[in-house]
Protein backbone atom coordinates (compact mmCIF):
# COMPACT_ATOMS: atom_id res chain seq x y z
CA UNK A 1 0.00 0.00 0.00
CA UNK A 2 1.09 3.63 -0.45
CA UNK A 3 1.07 6.33 1.71
CA UNK A 4 -0.19 9.10 -0.14
CA UNK A 5 1.91 12.55 0.69
CA UNK A 6 0.16 16.18 0.60
CA UNK A 7 2.18 18.80 -1.50
CA UNK A 8 1.83 22.59 -2.37
CA UNK A 9 3.01 23.45 -5.77
CA UNK A 10 2.44 26.69 -7.86
CA UNK A 11 3.23 27.53 -11.22
CA UNK A 12 6.13 29.90 -12.05
CA UNK A 13 4.79 32.22 -14.95
CA UNK A 14 6.62 34.82 -17.28
CA UNK A 15 4.47 38.08 -17.39
CA UNK A 16 6.45 40.19 -20.10
CA UNK A 17 3.95 43.06 -20.07
CA UNK A 18 2.61 43.13 -16.62
CA UNK A 19 -0.15 45.71 -17.82
CA UNK A 20 -1.25 43.00 -20.16
CA UNK A 21 -1.29 40.13 -17.89
CA UNK A 22 -0.30 37.49 -20.86
CA UNK A 23 1.54 34.80 -19.41
CA UNK A 24 3.72 31.70 -20.20
CA UNK A 25 4.05 29.40 -17.68
CA UNK A 26 7.55 28.19 -17.06
CA UNK A 27 7.80 25.90 -13.97
CA UNK A 28 6.64 24.63 -11.11
CA UNK A 29 7.96 24.96 -7.26
CA UNK A 30 6.31 22.24 -5.43
CA UNK A 31 6.73 21.73 -1.71
CA UNK A 32 6.14 18.99 0.84
CA UNK A 33 6.50 19.53 4.72
CA UNK A 34 6.43 15.75 5.40
CA UNK A 35 8.95 14.88 3.33
CA UNK A 36 11.04 18.60 3.88
CA UNK A 37 10.95 18.46 0.27
CA UNK A 38 11.48 21.90 -1.72
CA UNK A 39 11.75 21.36 -5.58
CA UNK A 40 11.31 23.13 -8.59
CA UNK A 41 11.90 22.77 -12.28
CA UNK A 42 12.37 25.33 -15.21
CA UNK A 43 11.26 24.75 -18.16
CA UNK A 44 10.94 28.69 -20.54
CA UNK A 45 9.44 27.96 -23.77
CA UNK A 46 11.35 31.30 -25.63
CA UNK A 47 9.60 31.30 -28.46
CA UNK A 48 6.25 30.97 -27.01
CA UNK A 49 6.94 34.28 -24.35
CA UNK A 50 8.33 36.28 -27.47
CA UNK A 51 5.34 35.77 -29.47
CA UNK A 52 3.68 37.96 -26.36
CA UNK A 53 6.81 40.72 -26.27
CA UNK A 54 9.27 40.57 -28.83
CA UNK A 55 11.66 43.17 -27.22
CA UNK A 56 11.40 40.97 -23.20
CA UNK A 57 14.57 40.75 -22.12
CA UNK A 58 15.54 37.10 -22.36
CA UNK A 59 18.97 37.64 -20.26
CA UNK A 60 16.90 39.22 -17.34
CA UNK A 61 14.07 36.32 -17.68
CA UNK A 62 16.58 33.57 -17.45
CA UNK A 63 18.70 34.86 -14.34
CA UNK A 64 15.31 35.72 -12.49
CA UNK A 65 14.20 32.25 -13.22
CA UNK A 66 17.49 30.84 -12.62
CA UNK A 67 17.21 32.13 -9.02
CA UNK A 68 14.16 29.77 -8.01
CA UNK A 69 16.13 26.75 -8.08
CA UNK A 70 18.89 27.87 -6.12
CA UNK A 71 16.26 29.23 -3.44
CA UNK A 72 14.68 25.94 -3.32
CA UNK A 73 18.13 24.29 -2.55
CA UNK A 74 19.03 26.54 -0.23
CA UNK A 75 22.67 27.47 1.89
CA UNK A 76 24.84 29.97 0.94
CA UNK A 77 24.57 30.15 -2.80
CA UNK A 78 21.01 31.55 -2.26
CA UNK A 79 21.95 34.30 -0.04
CA UNK A 80 19.88 35.25 3.12
CA UNK A 81 17.15 33.46 1.99
CA UNK A 82 19.00 30.28 2.09
CA UNK A 83 19.25 30.57 5.46
CA UNK A 84 15.24 30.07 5.75
CA UNK A 85 13.79 26.61 6.37
CA UNK A 86 12.80 24.94 3.67
CA UNK A 87 8.59 26.02 4.29
CA UNK A 88 9.35 29.57 4.78
CA UNK A 89 11.50 29.70 1.03
CA UNK A 90 8.51 27.95 -0.37
CA UNK A 91 6.30 30.83 0.87
CA UNK A 92 8.73 33.59 -0.06
CA UNK A 93 9.00 32.10 -3.74
CA UNK A 94 5.36 32.25 -4.07
CA UNK A 95 4.05 35.30 -2.37
CA UNK A 96 2.66 37.78 -4.99
CA UNK A 97 4.68 39.78 -7.14
CA UNK A 98 4.56 42.37 -9.40
CA UNK A 99 7.07 41.56 -11.67
CA UNK A 100 8.08 39.70 -14.69
CA UNK A 101 8.36 36.59 -12.77
CA UNK A 102 5.45 35.23 -11.05
CA UNK A 103 3.46 32.37 -9.54
CA UNK A 104 0.15 30.81 -9.93
CA UNK A 105 -1.81 30.75 -5.98
CA UNK A 106 -0.91 27.63 -3.97
CA UNK A 107 -2.67 24.27 -5.23
CA UNK A 108 -2.77 21.64 -3.09
CA UNK A 109 -2.16 17.34 -4.07
CA UNK A 110 -1.67 14.25 -3.01
CA UNK A 111 1.24 11.52 -4.22
CA UNK A 112 3.00 8.56 -3.26
CA UNK A 113 6.04 10.05 -4.85
CA UNK A 114 6.57 13.23 -5.08
CA UNK A 115 9.48 13.14 -7.82
CA UNK A 116 6.65 11.42 -10.41
CA UNK A 117 4.60 14.12 -8.92
CA UNK A 118 6.67 17.59 -10.42
CA UNK A 119 7.22 15.31 -13.70
CA UNK A 120 3.44 15.15 -13.70
CA UNK A 121 3.04 18.41 -12.85
CA UNK A 122 5.39 19.92 -15.54
CA UNK A 123 3.72 17.39 -18.45
CA UNK A 124 0.59 18.87 -17.71
CA UNK A 125 0.97 22.49 -17.07
CA UNK A 126 4.28 23.41 -18.24
CA UNK A 127 5.19 21.39 -21.33
CA UNK A 128 3.53 21.89 -24.57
Amino acid sequence: MHVLRTYDYAIVRVVPRVERGEFVNAGIILSCDIEGILQSRIELDEAALLVLHSAVDLDLVRSTLATIPAVCAGGPAAGDIGRLSARERFHWLVSPKSTIVQTSPVHTGQCADVSAALQHLMDRMIRR
